[in-house]
C-alpha cells in the first residue's frame, strides 16, 4: 500500500523561548525536522512527505529542508489550528494510502515504531502510540482537584496512522475545540482507534530541557 506521511511544523513553539522554531533549531549536526524526515524514510523509503509549516517561515523552512534532505518533499502552509495544519497536509494525499500524521518536533521516534503503527493500521484501519502514566494524575476542576487513578491514564503520541479512507472524510467534518489530535477527529465519525505500545524516547521536543535528552540520545545512537 502507498504510504503518505504529513508532518505538522506548522507551530512557532513560544514555549521553546527561541527566536527560531522549535523544529528548525538544530542538535546533533541537523535541525530537528532533518532527524524526523529522516526517521520515516528510513522506515519506507518510497513514503511521500508532505511538510506543513508556519506561514511566516514558509520560505526559510522550504529551503532549509530541501538544501539539507534529500527526498521529495511537499510543503504547505500551517492553519490556525492543528486541525487545519493538517487538513491542509491532507489536501496532497490524492490517491489510496496509509497515511501517517507526525508531530515534527518527535525526532526520536524509531523507525520500529513507525513499522509498528503501519503494519497495526493495515488490519485496524488505524493505529496510535501510547504509553501508561508513571506520575500520580491530578484533575482540576472550577479551581478544585482530584486525584484520578493513573491506571486509567494513556499518553497519546505521534505518529497516529489511519487509513486515507478514514481519515480523509473524518477532516471534512466542521472544526470542534475538543479536536486535541487525529484520533479525536476520525473517532467522531464512529471508528474506534486502534492502539500501539509507544517509546519513553519519543518525546515532544517542548522545552530547552528537551533539546539536551535529544541530543543526548541522538549522539548515542
Amino acid at each position: 500500500m502507498k504510504k503518505h506521511a504529513i508532518i505538522v511544523a506548522g507551530g512557532i513553539g513560544v514555549r521553546m523561548g527561541s527566536t527560531q522554531p522549535k523544529q528548525f533549531l538544530e542538535i546533533a549536526g541537523d535541525p530537528i525536522i532533518i532527524h524526523t524526515l529522516r526517521a520515516f524514510v528510513d522506515a519506507f523509503s518510497d513514503i511521500q512527505l508532505t511538510v506543513v509549516l508556519p506561514i511566516n517561515y514558509f520560505q526559510e523552512g522550504a529551503v532549509l529542508i530541501t538544501s539539507r534532505f534529500n527526498h521529495t518533499v511537499h510543503f504547505v502552509t500551517g492553519g490556525d489550528t492543528r486541525f487545519h495544519s493538517v487538513q491542509n497536509g491532507l489536501a496532497t494525499v490524492k490517491e489510496q494510502s496509509m497515511v501517517f500524521v507526525h508531530d515534527a518536533v518527535r525526532c526520536l521516534v524509531s523507525t520500529a515504531l513507525i513499522r509498528s503503527c503501519y503494519e497495526h493500521a493495515l488490519v485496524s484501519g488505524s493505529a496510535v502510540p501510547v504509553l501508561p502514566s508513571k506520575d500520580s494524575i491530578r484533575l482540576m476542576e472550577q479551581g478544585k482537584h482530584r486525584v484520578v487513578d493513573r491506571e486509567k491514564v494513556l499518553l497519546v503520541q505521534t505518529p497516529q496512522v489511519f487509513l486515507s479512507s478514514l481519515i480523509l472524510p473524518a477532516f471534512k467534518i466542521a472544526y470542534d475545540p475538543t479536536f486535541t489530535d487525529e484520533a479525536t477527529v476520525v473517532e467522531k465519525t464512529g471508528h474506534v482507534i486502534g492502539f500501539v505500545e509507544g517509546e519513553d524516547t519519543n518525546i515532544k521536543i517542548t522545552r530547552p530541557i528537551d533539546l539536551q535528552i535529544a541530543a543526548d540520545w541522538l549522539q548515542e545512537k
